[in-house]
């Protein structure tokens, strides 16, 4: 399960449909409907809110208007959007390692993509997340 720290429009195809699937399967499991998954590191950020299940919405509102962007066909559905907006905190060493993560990903499945963010010097965080200088997160399986 990767859900990206970095904005979502970076992200190629399989990526943002990737990012859409894991998202709600995450939001499933903070809901208590499945029992996979319920001790994955990346949830830790989210489980650590006042309200997680209004946080992870919040996130997949990103994500649901980025994929309107791309005329994809994203269930709007899938999305309480009864959420109060909140801001998480990221670090810098986090965003840099996503960053890197993604090019590699990209030169395998999306040259195109790749090239044009290569060069990218910073890059833009989920809007819900406030940059913070630090390492790579605990949370982060390197």
């Amino acid at each position: 399960m990767r859900i990206w720290s970095i904005h979502p429009k970076y992200l190629d195809t399989k990526g943002l449909v990737a990012l859409w699937r894991e998202t709600l399967l995450a939001k499933h499991v903070l809901e208590g409907k499945t029992k996979g998954y319920r001790n994955h590191p990346q949830l830790d950020r989210f489980k650590h809110t006042d309200k997680p299940i209004e946080s992870i919405n919040e996130y997949l509102a990103t994500v649901y208007n980025e994929a309107l962007t791309r005329n994809y066909n994203f269930d709007k559905e899938k999305i309480n959007w009864n959420f109060e907006p909140s801001i998480l905190q990221v670090t810098t060493g986090q965003m840099e390692f996503e960053k890197k993560h993604l090019l590699t990903k990209l030169n395998i499945r999306d040259k195109e993509k790749y090239e044009q963010l290569k060069n990218l010097k910073i890059i833009e965080q989920h809007p819900m997340f406030k940059i913070i200088q630090g390492e790579i997160e605990q949370w982060e399986i390197v």
